[in-house]
């Protein structure tokens, strides 16, 4: 069984950054994702990055602004977040599980096996 909880979230300006963290108990070698939600908006997927932390693959809209990284020493997933914008307002979600594929197989999030309970990130303008 794995149990993922997310922290870092906040309130920050437009143009400003946070970095999430998610630790991980339990198994963790599988691929791991980072999703939001915005209030009244579906799920979406954010970003993915493989076991070895050797390959990430990206929504379009962060591209460029946001990193992800893990340190499996530390049993630890991040998310980086730049540039901020009030449309990247949300609760992030952390997910682990499945085969990492670099594409649009990584967006699903009902193909994690498993899933934190979110953090909310609030962009003001």
């Amino acid at each position: 069984q794995v149990q993922l909880v997310e922290s870092g979230g906040g309130v920050v300006q437009a143009g400003g950054s946070l970095r999430l963290s998610c630790t991980a108990t339990g198994r963790t070698n599988y691929r791991m994702g980072w999703f939001r939600q915005a209030p009244g908006k579906e799920r979406e997927f954010v970003a993915s990055i493989n076991w070895g932390g050797s390959s990430t693959y990206y929504t379009d809209s962060v591209k460029g602004r946001f990193t992800i990284s893990r340190d499996n020493a530390k049993n630890t997933l991040y998310l980086q977040m730049n540039s901020l914008k009030p449309e990247d307002t949300a609760v992030y979600y952390c997910a682990a599980g499945g085969v990492y594929y670099g594409g649009t197989s990584d967006s699903s999030w009902d193909r994690y096996n498993y899933r934190g309970q979110g953090t909310q990130v609030t962009v003001s303008s």
